[in-house]
């Protein structure tokens, strides 16, 4: 048993060799939004090196003022005299103060608005992907883990970017400029700082990765704590109904608890990173300290030279301490990108074959939307197949309900049309084209929804209607309302169309909120119009009207209905039942089968 583990720990760490390292998945998920700040990256990159420059010629004033003074102290003729020196050293001192600070404040500006500008476009990338990706990974992540990524690891990436990488840039750049200088001034002093600094870099890459390791796991805690919150804000009529507030609440302490103490065992092992980098270079200063003032005795360097490089060295020691400040930094946001990049990963999109082509255009006097199924088979996972080998023929224009009990797969044939999902054999077509031969886009435009429980999104009135088509104008937004039985609810506002909606439509009836969704759905003038239990829920008053509103918008329309509602089935053409993974046709003036005789409250359907 424990040969199998430690071969499993063998086996682990060597996969994880092999992949990618998370900064490099980062740099990976960044580069294609770079093109478009090319020439401000540049500007940046010429400002840090006007930058490097200021910092190599800051201590050389001073120097002239040492080797000037201490000889005229002594008695020695100083060459221009000591008034011109001083007043030169002391105007060299400003200009390159400003040349520094304009530098810096330049790149910083350069590098933050490239730091903006590329995760903009990322953040907008992740989520137009998370979007259009299939809903098997929905059903699989949690919504609030999904915004923590989209709002919280992109800006993490962002802030490392800005605030650790442009100081990361700059800081090598002065290390390098500063060891050619000092190697110049005495190669023997400059072993001291050659010697010390690989050992700060070994100590910066050991602890990087136990920090981006407790990062990740940082991370993963708080997209599990986005996803409890969103889960019960969302209920939060039943949390309160129930009164499991407290013990939910306890759930997200318990889990918030744990979050901490991943966040902590990484700004610990940060906190020790900086703390051996300040003991090396208080080494490292110490012996050239001491070793300089014996090379200065011997003639080896002037006293100046000394100021210098111990300047230097302060000054090349402080990007080692910001570098090990920083390594943390970018190991924390390295996490954060490669939760980034497993989400573009997985968040897989529904793909248009090579071939795929828009549904031909609607000639007139042409009746459109018929809807044929040939030997279709489809199954959830590794699941007992749902359909199996069914056949379903629908004529353009024809209205057919589809019962049966609940968890027989009637929404499946909504999800097939809508290529949600796809067959594991057989062919969907729509007006005899085989769907996944079809443009997705265009599929979905010829086709209309209306859910048992229809989705307002805050807004306005006008807004959530033309969500049906993006270009309607106000007055075609205003026809849909009406034919879906809504005058009333413009005539009775004030703001008339343009009258706030909620998150949600929690401001409207059912009935209301179900109608928009119809005006929704007849602004957009399918060809195919797919109902899911429209009436489901529905008090008698409301319900009516539904019914009048559904009637209009399924008018000259082909019509596939998933409904048990008696007065919906007796508007349809032909009532078909699903049944052992079949579609089979309801004789008619028979009894139509009841949904569920013994119904199980906590059965779901798909």
């Amino acid at each position: 048993m424990g040969r199998e583990t430690r071969s499993s720990r063998i086996c682990a760490t060597a996969q994880r060799a092999r992949e990618p390292s998370p900064l490099r998945r980062t740099l990976g998920v960044l580069r294609p939004h770079l093109p478009g700040s090319g020439r401000l990256a540049a500007l940046g990159v010429l400002a840090v090196l006007a930058e490097v420059v200021a910092r190599l010629l800051e201590p050389w004033p001073v120097s002239w003022v040492i080797d000037g003074v201490i000889p005229s102290v002594i008695g020695q003729p100083v060459a221009g005299g000591i008034p011109r020196l001083l007043i030169g050293a002391a105007v060299a001192v400003v200009l390159v103060a400003a040349l520094r600070a304009g530098a810096a404040y330049l790149s910083t500006l350069a590098f933050a608005n490239v730091g903006a500008q590329v995760t903009t476009r990322l953040r907008a990338h992740v989520h137009e992907r998370l979007l259009g990706a299939q809903l098997s990974f929905h059903d699989r992540m949690r919504s609030g883990d999904l915004v923590t990524r989209v709002v919280s690891d992109v800006g993490r990436v962002q802030e490392a970017g800005v605030t650790a990488g442009l100081p990361l840039l700059a800081n090598v750049l002065t290390v390098v400029g500063m060891l050619v200088v000092v190697v110049i001034l005495d190669p023997i002093l400059a072993l001291v700082v050659l010697g010390v600094l690989p050992l700060i870099l070994i100590s910066g890459r050991l602890t990087g990765s136990r920090i981006t390791s407790a990062s990740r796991q940082q991370r993963k805690r708080e997209g599990e704590l986005a996803g409890d919150a969103g889960e019960a804000f969302a209920a939060v009529h039943t949390v309160q109904a129930y009164g499991i507030g407290a013990h939910l609440g306890q759930r997200f302490a318990n889990a918030n608890v744990k979050g901490l103490k991943d966040g902590v065992k990484a700004k610990r092992l940060s906190a020790g990173l900086e703390r051996r980098t300040d003991l090396l270079v208080g080494l490292a200063t110490g012996v050239v300290l001491g070793f300089g003032g014996w090379r200065v005795l011997a003639g080896a360097i002037t006293p100046g030279e000394l100021v210098v490089f111990i300047t230097y060295l302060k000054t090349t020691f402080k990007p080692l301490r910001d570098l090990a400040k920083h390594t943390g930094r970018i190991a924390r946001a390295a996490a954060s990108g490669e939760r980034i990049a497993d989400t573009l990963d997985q968040a897989m999109p529904v793909r248009d074959r090579t071939w795929a082509r828009p549904l031909p255009a609607r000639r007139p006097g042409l009746s459109v939307g018929a809807v044929d199924l040939r030997n279709v088979t489809f199954g959830y996972g590794d699941a007992a197949p749902i359909l199996r080998r069914a056949e379903l023929h629908v004529r353009a224009g024809e209205r057919v309900a589809l019962i049966g009990p609940s968890g027989v797969g009637k929404s499946t044939l909504i999800n097939l049309l809508l290529r949600f999902i796809e067959p594991r054999g057989g062919v969907v077509e729509l007006d005899g084209h085989d769907v996944q031969d079809v443009r997705l886009d265009s599929l979905r435009e010829a086709s209309a929804v209306v859910l048992q429980e229809s989705v307002l999104f805050a807004g306005t009135l006008a807004e959530n209607v033309r969500l049906g088509r993006l270009d309607a104008t106000d007055a075609e937004v205003e026809a849909a309302l009406r034919a879906a039985a809504l005058g009333a609810l413009i005539d009775g506002h004030p703001r008339g169309l343009d009258q706030p909606i909620t998150e949600k439509g929690s401001t409207l009836s059912g009935g209301q909120r179900q109608r928009v969704a119809i005006a929704r759905a007849l602004l957009r003038n399918p060809r195919l119009v797919l109902l899911d239990e429209p009436t489901t829920g529905l008090d008698e008053a409301s319900r009516a009207e539904v019914l009048e509103a559904l009637h209009h918008l399924a008018d000259g329309r082909t019509t596939i209905l998933v409904t048990h509602d008696t007065d919906l089935l007796s508007r349809v053409d032909r009532v078909v039942e699903l049944r052992d993974g079949r579609f089979v046709e309801c004789p008619a003036r028979l009894p139509l089968p009841t949904p569920n005789p013994t119904p199980n409250p906590v059965e779901v359907s798909r």
